[in-house]
């Protein structure tokens, strides 16, 4: 049986999607396939996602800055939106899936010093981990997209 595909978009696929996609292979990859895009993408990785991935012990293997047109033609079943611009602009993607919006501040754009700007994004990537691990434990079999809509939209002040 195939993992649905939750697919993490933002507009340059560098830094809070990519955290996402990671974090989500790691707590959830049993239950679903993670992925990441964005609608512009920066074609890198932000090293403030690498570094905190890996002080949380996460792999950052085969992470890469990706565009959203390369699974306009996959069964998406949820699209999470993580920054406002990418939800305005999200596509719909095939498959009758839900598209939610979890809007987090962008680490790379957090004013400081490295230092200051490393701590944001690892507080960051603890509101992504907490996020997906209630999402992980939402009992999907019974749900129509309307209510899993509205019960990942709950996530979004976590």
């Amino acid at each position: 049986m195939t993992k649905p595909k939750v697919l993490f978009v933002c507009t340059g696929n560098c830094c809070r999607s990519q955290m996402a996609e990671a974090i989500g292979r790691s707590v959830a990859g049993d239950k679903f396939e993670f992925l990441s895009c964005g609608s512009n993408p920066a074609g890198f990785v932000h090293p403030l996602s690498l570094m905190t991935l890996e002080s949380m012990g996460i792999s950052t293997d085969g992470l890469e800055s990706k565009n959203w047109d390369q699974f306009l033609e996959q069964d998406i079943a949820i699209a999470i939106t993580v920054c406002d611009s990418a939800a305005q602009t999200c596509p719909v993607f095939p498959g009758g899936g839900v598209k939610v919006h979890w809007p987090l501040p962008d680490p790379s754009q957090y004013p400081g010093d490295d230092e200051e700007q490393l701590e944001f994004c690892k507080r960051i990537a603890s509101r992504i981990q907490l996020k997906i691990q209630r999402m992980a434990a939402i009992d999907r079999a019974e749900l129509t997209n309307e209510q899993l809509a509205e019960r990942l939209t709950q996530l979004q002040d976590l």
